[in-house]
């Protein structure tokens, strides 16, 4: 009960004033712990046992949001850099244990700890639209050679503690953990991507052979005489290509992300002696030289990099700033070593103060160096050929609108939307009608829902005359909806599907899939999901949110065929970084008036890139002069960092005060 509601309350209060939530799970851990009320226990059973899950939890989480593709594009230079990035924080913490008069195990250790690195301002260079810069993706893919080769260094370490060491024992070790890796990385992917496809769309299974692959690899790696953690981590790498971005990897990070994890880092609060942590601020001898010794050493890496692929000083910084917080694997690999008697209480005061201030150093430097890169140039912008493909279908293609219809009350707003979309390309509209499958098909319920379903189709063809649009009405029985809608979509080769919803997106529905998530995820097809507060007959001003010039193709096309049948305007609008300088403001301007001009339709468009720190709010407060807000729908991702679940939509829709349409592309 303690564990849930500290969970639950503790991070929000802390976010509220500017705090991370794992800084309030660490200090509830402090004030509930012996060193508090005494109200947990570090040497409970449950609390081992749940501390552990989540500590396997945050590695395995931490290998997959690894982007595999981004390492792939830029393999060669993200080795470079992973291999620099590691190389000089080892030798510093090397010599900093050496000079603090650690061991040699331990110091190798403590150099591992501060080679590693947590993508924690990820989320501040997507926003400001530099992800693709080049320095960005070297950075991004050297996490899975700092990460693996940081753990490999654990693993050695807590084997050469636990038996007596040797040359041979030393070689037999490494040997076993390459074999190791080997057979869970190549071992679990294929087995994994061919249970998938015996298993198709059952989640449950799927969901249950994930967290299976997990404990197995973390089981077999404390059975060659490693830490769990690295198993746990291989395992992630190895899941990673299986998963992609499918709802069985948010149920799995979900599960971890708001209970097991939490719970690792109250139980670091447990561990935490407040009295020596105190001590360790005022010595500052060992934390000032393990934080500064940090701060150095990957600084100097970025600057080698800098050197050697000649990149500039706003780039430079990105990299260093992005690689210097120290979370997931840090903390994991402090507590194993901590645990296992190699670091004392000293080192683990301190890594908990490297952690607090890189945390806040890194993002914030982050936030004004990432600011000077520039976003992509006009010229690489996607060309008219990839732009029209983006669509889905070409103008000279009939536009086929498949609509369920369901709700006699949405009905008319739904059909009239699609109606519009089909007429503004010689198109029609296919309602559709479901009656859900019985076990006898002679069933009374089954008669109803048929009868039902005639009524709706009934009332949907009137409504297509009265639009004057071609409708080809189905009705189909079947057990699934969301599988009846996409199946029907793809026989009738339709272009976009329209489906209504309700006031606003529930977060549970997100996350454990409704009809219209489950649509969304396997349609061939773009899908319009609409909250219709009017007719669409009568909507004149659309405001289009772009976070990305290359991906609002779609938004910007639905809106202008809207405003051209209203005789309506449409409004761009970027809501950038307030660290945004005024040349990437001026380039965000510009690409979005060539954007605008990309599409024949003669409608008024205008643009707007406005910097604001709060991208809701700012939203919310444009659209007070809008009849629509168009918004591409963006799917519930959760941080590597395990507690932040992050998701624009929802709280977005809540205020929205308009009619709204989110685009979802299956493509993404």
């Amino acid at each position: 009960m303690l564990l849930l509601a500290v969970i639950l309350a503790v991070p929000p209060l802390f976010e509220r004033i500017r705090l991370p939530g794992l800084v309030g799970l660490l200090v509830a851990g402090v004030v509930l712990g012996t060193n508090g009320l005494n109200w947990l226990s570090t040497e409970s059973e449950t609390m081992s046992l749940f501390s552990d899950i989540g500590k396997i939890y945050l590695m395995f989480v931490a290998g997959l949001e690894i982007d595999l593709d981004q390492f792939r594009r830029t393999r060669n230079r993200s080795l470079g850099f992973g291999l620099a990035t590691f190389g000089f924080p080892m030798t510093m913490g090397i010599l900093l244990g050496r000079l603090f008069d650690f061991d040699w195990n331990a110091s190798v250790l403590i150099g591992s700890l501060l080679a590693s690195h947590t993508l924690l301002a990820y989320p501040i260079v997507r926003r400001l639209g530099v992800v693709a810069d080049e320095a960005v993706t070297v950075t991004i893919g050297a996490t899975i050679f700092t990460d693996i080769s940081a753990l490999l260094v654990l693993a050695v370490c807590v084997g050469i503690n636990q038996g007596d060491f040797s040359a041979f024992s030393l070689g037999f070790l490494l040997i076993s953990l390459g074999i190791y890796a080997v057979g869970v990385l190549f071992g679990l992917d294929r087995l994994g991507k061919s249970f998938f496809r015996r298993t198709k769309h059952d989640q449950g299974n799927q969901f249950l052979f994930v967290l299976l692959s997990v404990f197995v690899a973390s089981v077999a790696a404390q059975l060659i005489g490693v830490e769990q953690i690295v198993g746990a981590f291989l395992a992630g790498l190895a899941v990673n290509d299986v998963l992609g971005d499918s709802p069985v990897k948010e149920k799995v990070e979900f599960i971890g992300s708001v209970l097991f994890i939490p719970i690792f880092f109250v139980d670091m609060g447990l561990l935490l002696d407040l009295q020596a942590f105190v001590q360790t601020l005022d010595t500052l001898g060992l934390a000032v030289a393990i934080v500064g010794g940090l701060l150095l050493s990957k600084f100097l890496a970025a600057l080698a990099i800098k050197l050697i692929y000649r990149y500039n000083w706003p780039q430079t910084l990105t990299m260093w700033s992005l690689s210097v917080p120290q979370v997931a694997a840090t903390l994991a690999a402090t507590v194993v070593g901590y645990q296992e008697g190699i670091l004392n209480e000293a080192v683990f005061n301190s890594v908990i103060l490297m952690m607090l201030v890189t945390a806040v150093v890194g993002p914030l430097v982050t936030t004004r160096a990432a600011a000077k890169l520039s976003p992509h140039a006009l010229d690489e912008l996607p060309s008219e050929e990839a732009l029209e493909a983006g669509v889905g279908r070409t103008r000279a293609q009939e536009e086929t609108v498949v609509v369920p219809v369901y709700n006699p009350q949405t009905e008319r707003f739904l059909l009239e939307l699609a109606a519009v979309l089909a007429r503004s390309r010689e198109g029609r509209i296919v309602p559709l009608a479901i009656a859900k499958a019985q076990e006898r098909m002679d069933a009374p319920e089954m008669n109803r829902a048929i009868d039902r379903c005639r009524d709706l189709l009934a009332q949907a063809q009137a409504i297509s005359n009265e639009l004057a649009v071609v409708a080809t009405p189905q009705l189909r029985i079947a057990g699934n909806v969301a599988e009846a809608i996409n199946h029907t979509s793809r026989e009738e080769e339709a272009s976009l599907i329209v489906l209504g919803m309700g006031r606003y997106v529930d977060l549970q529905a997100r996350l454990f899939g409704n009809i219209t998530d489950r649509v969304l995820r396997s349609a061939h097809c773009p899908v319009a999901i609409a909250r219709l507060l009017g007719s669409p007959l009568d909507l004149k001003g659309i405001l289009v949110p772009v976070e990305n010039v290359e991906v609002a193709r779609r938004q910007l096309d639905f809106a202008q065929r809207l405003a051209l049948e209203n005789g309506g305007q449409v409004t761009l609008l970027n809501v950038c970084h307030p660290q945004t300088s005024k040349r990437a403001q001026a380039l965000l301007y510009e690409q979005l008036l060539a954007l605008a001009g990309q599409i024949a339709a003669p409608v008024p468009t205008d643009v707007q890139v406005v910097p604001q720190e709060d991208v809701i709010s700012s939203i919310v407060r444009v659209s007070g002069d809008y009849d629509l807000v168009i918004v591409r729908s963006q799917r519930l991702r959760i941080g590597a960092d395990g507690l932040a679940i992050g998701s624009f939509t929802k709280p977005l829709l809540e205020r929205l005060p308009c009619s709204v349409i989110l685009l979802g592309d299956p493509h993404e």
